[in-house]
């Protein structure tokens, strides 16, 4: 997602490094330059959104973030759910600005309010709220009619991810265009059906749990016939109970 006017240019999240001059020439056709984005804002840490960070360090894009994000690629990570390690990420790639709980960005005529959300999808989330546009970019708080990829070993959490997006669903109305980290563009009913499934479905497991049931045993009995679609993405029925389970 692109921030272009009279300002220059704003960019959230960097993708894939592979993907980075791509979006850079696109970025720069629409800004009518060749220059980098001024800013590059990262909603969390993982390489799928922050792999072109150098990229645009490199160019002279300012990259801001929440202090977590800086902790996280300036030391060696290991994503457990993934068996993946990640090595700490080279000097062009780290936040040059950091923060805590919020910061607001003044650029295009726009007030870009950035909330940190912690143990939710990891514990360095920001969602990113356009006050002038009526938009509001969730990052991996929020794939779209799927699962989420909870980060256990990032300090994520699937409790606390529900109390994320309660929050934005009282903040939000109906016009707001809401864009997930995964998925296309919805509205607030879409944010809401995943609401309402993670509800829906930690209840269904927390039960399970507390009657003795393992992880495997919900596994097996599985979730219901309603839930079938939300796992045929990255994250499976069985993947997704285990991050529920874990989170207790």
């Amino acid at each position: 997602m692109a921030s272009v006017g009279e300002d220059g240019a704003l960019i959230i999240d960097s993708d894939y490094e592979a993907y980075a001059p791509a979006h850079q020439a696109a970025v720069a056709e629409l800004a009518g330059g060749e220059g980098a984005p001024k800013f590059l804002l990262n909603t969390h840490w993982h390489f799928d959104h922050t792999g072109g960070n150098a990229f645009f360090g490199e160019r002279g894009s300012v990259i801001v973030a929440h202090e977590n994000i800086y902790q996280r690629m300036s030391t060696k990570q290991n994503i457990k759910a993934l068996g993946r390690v990640t090595e700490p990420s080279p000097k062009p790639a780290l936040p040059v600005v950091t923060y805590g709980d919020a910061i607001a960005m003044h650029f295009n005529g726009d007030t870009i309010e950035v909330q940190h959300y912690p143990t939710s999808h990891t514990d360095g989330d920001s969602i990113m709220f356009f006050a002038a546009e009526n938009v509001v970019h969730m990052g991996d708080t929020f794939f779209y009619d799927r699962f989420p990829f909870v980060d256990i070993s990032s300090g994520g959490n699937a409790f606390g991810l529900i109390k994320t997006i309660e929050t934005v669903l009282a903040r939000i109305d109906d016009k707001t265009v809401v864009v997930p980290g995964h998925g296309p563009l919805t509205d607030k009913a879409g944010l809401a059906r995943y609401h309402n499934m993670l509800v829906t479905t930690t209840g269904q497991i927390t039960a399970m749990l507390d009657e003795g049931m393992s992880v495997t045993d919900i596994a097996a009995k599985g979730l219901g016939d309603e839930w079938d679609s939300w796992g045929s993405g990255f994250i499976d029925e069985g993947r997704f109970i285990t991050f529920v389970a874990s989170s207790r």
